[in-house]
């Protein structure tokens, strides 16, 4: 996939303040940020890394045996202050804030990334340099997807969907959640996958009642719940699957809880679309959940956005978030119910937003029964 890092360079100037001086610079760390508006294979370590965005360049404070990768970007015309192990890196953040005449000024940072040590490393080069945090702005901007970001999700769900459906005819009561969750990784590897969106989560029987539980050497029970939270990553962007399995006979109550959430999916679904509010969407599952009885059970938000990290904090589909949905924007929609002793089922699909509504990215089947 081939973005264009100079057109995401200029939204990131003209949304987190740099066009209207509100900050002389954008300083960030490698982690999703600096992924999204320059492309850069850096990654963070105990040798710091901090890219400088002003509102007419780019510079990278790097480490001498990084800086090639600075070299082999020319369509980012970075300029580099680089430093060796030797030296330290205190030289180099002094000089940047020197050139890049950031002196007494305010430096947009992103809050959720950058560490203490990159900041310290600022105050001690100028102790009158201010702050201001801009990670909503960037996540703004991050958040509504260019077709090729969608259709690279498209594809990692084509892997994990294809995956799980070859997994469900090899599973066996018997086999424990590692190796259900071990199996399901390796098949995700052998269709393509680029690498797991995250740690796969297999929960059977009362494990499944907690969300996000640890995967145990549990043996799944002819009649357990089979509860399945995966996902494969395709150029850097990831799929966030979550389905609920029964490979005998379920009792009643776990039918009709599993009806109920496939209700409350639906409803989210159906709620979803350009301006409507992400506070609805989470109630119309919500309101599925409280009219079976089961509201005290329904723990957690109904859908987060997706993209280069997993979990993006716009969209939040959660109660109270007034802010309305926008074409473009991708995020899971996943209500689920717990009951401790019985299990859990949660059934999330991921979707993005359309002038028309949603499209909804991931097919496999959603029944209880494989």
């Amino acid at each position: 996939m081939q973005a264009d890092y100079q057109a995401r360079l200029s939204k990131l100037r003209e949304r987190a303040g740099l066009t209207d001086g509100r900050v002389a610079a954008v300083a960030l760390v490698p982690g999703a940020n600096l992924d999204y508006f320059t492309g850069l294979d850096l990654h963070l370590s105990e040798r710091p890394i901090i890219a400088l965005i002003t509102r007419d360049g780019l510079a990278v404070i790097v480490p001498q045996l990084e800086a090639i990768k600075l070299d082999n970007r020319p369509d980012l015309a970075a300029r580099a202050f680089a430093w060796t192990d030797e030296a330290g890196y205190a030289g180099a953040v002094a000089a940047a804030i020197t050139a890049l005449d950031l002196r007494g000024q305010t430096l947009g940072v992103d809050g959720m990334t950058m560490r203490v040590t990159e900041w310290l490393a600022f105050q001690a080069a100028d102790p009158s340099l201010r702050v201001a945090a801009v990670e909503r702005d960037l996540i703004a901007v991050r958040a509504i997807k260019a077709p090729d970001e969608i259709e690279a999700m498209r594809r990692a769900i084509q892997v994990s969907e294809g995956a799980l459906a070859l997994l469900l005819a090899e599973i066996a009561p018997g086999m424990t959640e590692r190796a259900i969750a071990a199996r399901l990784n390796q098949l995700m590897d052998q269709l393509g996958a680029e690498g797991l969106a995250f740690e796969t989560h297999v929960q059977t029987g009362p494990n499944s009642a907690v969300p996000h539980g640890s995967i145990t050497e549990r043996a799944l029970g002819a009649d357990d719940v089979l509860l399945i939270d995966f996902g494969a990553r395709m150029g850097g962007y990831p799929a966030d699957i979550t389905r609920a399995f029964c490979l005998g006979d379920p009792s009643a109550e776990l039918q009709t809880i599993h009806a109920t959430v496939l209700r409350a999916n639906e409803a989210a679904q159906a709620a979803a679309g350009p301006g409507v509010p992400m506070s609805a969407v989470d109630e119309a599952a919500r309101t599925v959940i409280a009219a079976a009885g089961y509201g005290d059970y329904f723990t957690h938000r109904t859908g987060h956005g997706l993209g280069l990290e997993t979990h993006e904090p716009i969209p939040q589909i959660a109660a109270g978030v007034s802010d309305p949905l926008e074409i473009g924007m991708t995020f899971t929609i996943e209500p689920g119910i717990y009951v401790p002793g019985v299990g859990g089922v949660r059934i999330e699909d991921n979707v993005v937003i359309t002038a028309d509504g949603i499209d909804v990215l991931t097919s496999f089947p959603r029944q209880l029964r494989p």
